[in-house]
């Protein structure tokens, strides 16, 4: 590379740290962050990254090293997010809503330097091994290590394409993968999702969903890299939100399947009159239609028609919405910007519109593969193209009918559910012969699990298993049923394959 080259590319590399630095520049008084306690402006936030930035080199944590952090939603959170984002380091966030046998094996994959962890979820760490990582926990002791540490600028050399986050997913194996997210990734989707999801620059974003999800971590960083203000809630409270939304206006307002129904009934119950909402929600396929309508006729809003992942972002399809009050009878997909999009055969063949295919896409708001796993990455990405595993037909007007999933997937109230996950824990029990895990519809949640079992001679208490499963998996991962039933019932192709879908139709008759 020649020395002007060299110089066009790093005026061009700008990371998640850089942008967020250029916003306090440009508004150091303006309020960056806040909770029921605390509100930061841009000056006294950066102030406050700089300071972690110093304090986690101090304890070791270098470029490429790995932060693990285990905190429900607060100030602290986003301020290690770009505390990393400054040194190069990257932040592994764990989902606190995994068993301990779960959690193990997410430190474990990340392997990290430094681990922080919240009062709250000190006792579930305290369930795993952590062998000599130095851990360091939010409050009193966080305070005094920002307080000891300089609060100048973290020089540091990063590449856009350097990792910033490991985002966790759902594992076809039954073990969940880490998705790594780099600094590019996550600038693309700050940049697409405004458009996807309705953002505008210097808009107030509510944080209610967990920061260790997508849905939390990146509307946030939109914001801060757009010269808006986040409020940071401790999950979802419906009362809580029927309030805010009376005072503060909201481009885009989160709303995840599983909950409409209780936003619902708190906007009528205290008769709610929002002060602005321009649109709301996401994967409205998980939601009642007729929630739907209810929910977008209180807030006066349009519910965003998305259709993404935690390895591709809102992209590829959330280009379109539902109007307020209105009952969708379809809910084809229009593509977002930023993304290239194919559908394609069992050989990675186009296929002609009408024709059923596998959705594959390219563009900046891809992921960076799976950690430590070069086997999946390479599979899923096979011609340089991401391969979703989820299955659409391309009508004439250039929209996508979702029609099923490649991979069997459960959603479960926006988080995914392979049936191997569970599948494992029932077959560990050795009085289970067989295991086989089925999606059901729900009402609330969109689809749940149930669990069919085999018995291996005396047949086991139902009981005891569900307790297995709790001792093994989260809770959205639990069966919502479980049935002992005979080796006839577990419906197989003649290659032996299980035909998963001739036992959801079973289930759904509501036959015995």
């Amino acid at each position: 590379m020649s020395a002007a080259s060299a110089l066009v590319r790093r005026a061009a590399s700008s990371t998640i740290g850089s942008l967020f630095a250029a916003q306090t520049r440009l508004f150091p008084e303006r309020v960056a962050i806040e909770d029921d306690a605390k509100r930061l402006s841009y000056a006294a936030l950066d102030n406050a990254v700089n300071r972690a930035a110093h304090a986690m080199m101090r304890l070791g944590v270098r470029h490429g090293h790995r932060v693990a952090v285990l905190s429900e939603n607060r100030i602290e959170y986003l301020v290690l997010e770009l505390a990393c984002a400054k040194v190069g380091a990257i932040l592994a966030c764990q989902n606190w809503r995994l068993s301990p046998q779960e959690l193990q094996h997410c430190i474990d994959l990340a392997a990290p330097s430094l681990i922080a962890v919240s009062e709250r979820h000190a006792r579930l760490l305290s369930r795993i091994s952590i062998g000599t990582i130095p851990a360091i926990a939010f409050g009193p002791e966080w305070e005094r290590a920002l307080n000891a540490a300089p609060d100048h600028a973290v020089e540091a050399d990063i590449d856009p394409e350097d990792p910033l986050f490991i985002l966790y997913t759902s594992g076809t194996t039954g073990l969940p993968k880490g998705a790594v997210l780099s600094h590019r990734a996550e600038i693309a989707r700050s940049f697409v999702m405004p458009l996807d999801l309705g953002i505008r620059s210097a808009d107030t974003i509510l944080c209610w969903p967990p920061l260790y999800h997508m849905g939390g971590t990146e509307p946030a960083l939109c914001a801060l890299l757009t010269g808006g203000r986040v409020i940071i809630q401790d999950g979802f409270d419906p009362i809580r939100i029927a309030e805010i939304v009376t005072r503060e206006t909201f481009g885009w307002l989160s709303i995840m399947p599983g909950v409409v129904g209780a936003l619902i009934a708190a906007l009528e119950r205290n008769d709610a009159l929002p002060k602005g909402v321009g649109n709301c929600g996401v994967m409205p396929d998980l939601v009642a239609p007729h929630e739907i309508a209810r929910v977008t006729k209180l807030l006066d809003a349009c519910y965003c028609n998305t259709f993404g992942a935690t390895e591709t972002g809102t992209a590829p399809l959330s280009g379109n919405r539902i109007a307020p009050g209105v009952i969708p009878d379809n809910l084809a997909k229009a593509p977002s910007p930023a993304s290239e999009i194919r559908l394609v055969d069992a050989d990675d063949n186009d296929v002609p519109d009408g024709d059923v295919g596998e959705l594959a896409m390219r563009g900046p708001t891809l992921f960076s593969g799976y950690w430590r796993d070069d086997a999946a990455t390479a599979e899923d990405f096979r011609d340089g193209w991401f391969h979703m595993g989820d299955m659409f037909c391309r009508r004439p007007d250039g929209c996508y009918d979702y029609v099923d999933r490649r991979k069997y997937l459960i959603k479960s109230g926006g988080e995914n559910i392979y049936p191997a996950e569970i599948e494992r824990v029932l077959l560990g029990d050795p009085r289970v012969a067989d295991a086989v895990v089925v999606r059901r519809k729900d009402a609330r949640w969109g689809e749940v699990p149930i669990a069919l079992v085999v018995a291996r001679g005396a047949i086991p208490d139902v009981g005891e298993l569900a307790r297995r499963c709790r001792a093994a998996l989260a809770g959205f991962k639990q069966p919502k049923e479980i049935r002992v039933v005979s080796p006839e019932r577990i419906a197989r192709s003649t290659t032996g394959k299980i035909q998963r879908r001739q036992l959801e139709e079973w289930i759904a008759s509501g036959e015995s």
